[in-house]
């Protein structure tokens, strides 16, 4: 039964996900966090920092990772989680790549009409809202720590701001970004 709600759960997700996979974030949160339960916010912070680390688009991959996250604690054996995983995976972009071989027929023959200009003005300001609210899903008490002068918390807000910083400004890559903020954590913690 699980199963069969990971897949439309992860189905309805691709449906209304604009602007790839940061976007994704804050709806895969609030379905298998909030809405279902089937893991904590905890366990969501972590699987969304293996997603960002490993290669590949990160709302597949996150989708992967909470698929198999959900299944196994549920209960079933890991063969079923791994089913879990391939079934999230295929149920988030099964749709949205469907839709996006018609809109690209669409778009072949209609680039240069006015409607469709405003259209994507409003699906950009639309993914910069979703963006945005994936970013504050992650000011949680899980991943930066309980506000105070705790070391978690301060060394959280420093590299925030030290990342934040460093890629909008001096356009750091985001590997190096990783790998420091990992030799910090190491280091730190």
């Amino acid at each position: 039964m699980i199963l069969l709600k990971l897949f439309f759960t992860f189905l309805k997700i691709g449906i209304f996900t604009f602007g790839g996979g940061y976007s994704m974030i804050a709806l895969i949160q609030n379905e298998v966090v909030e809405k279902q339960g089937w893991m904590s916010a905890q366990e969501f912070t972590d699987i969304l920092a293996i997603s960002q680390m490993t290669p590949g688009p990160v709302g597949i991959n996150t989708a992967t990772y909470a698929g198999y996250t959900a299944v196994v604690n549920s209960g079933l054996p890991v063969w079923e989680g791994v089913v879990g995983s391939l079934l999230a995976s295929l149920a988030v972009i099964l749709l949205p790549v469907a839709a996006m071989l018609l809109v690209l027929r669409y778009l072949s023959h209609h680039k240069d009409n006015p409607l469709v200009e405003k259209v994507f003005q409003v699906l950009r300001l639309t993914v910069v809202g979703l963006i945005a609210a994936a970013a504050l899903l992650l000011l949680t008490p899980e991943s930066f720590g309980a506000p105070g002068l705790n070391k978690q918390f301060l060394v959280s807000v420093a590299l925030f701001v030290a990342v934040f910083y460093l890629s909008w400004r001096h356009r750091t890559s985001p590997i190096y970004l990783i790998i420091g903020s990992a030799i910090v954590g190491l280091l730190v913690f």
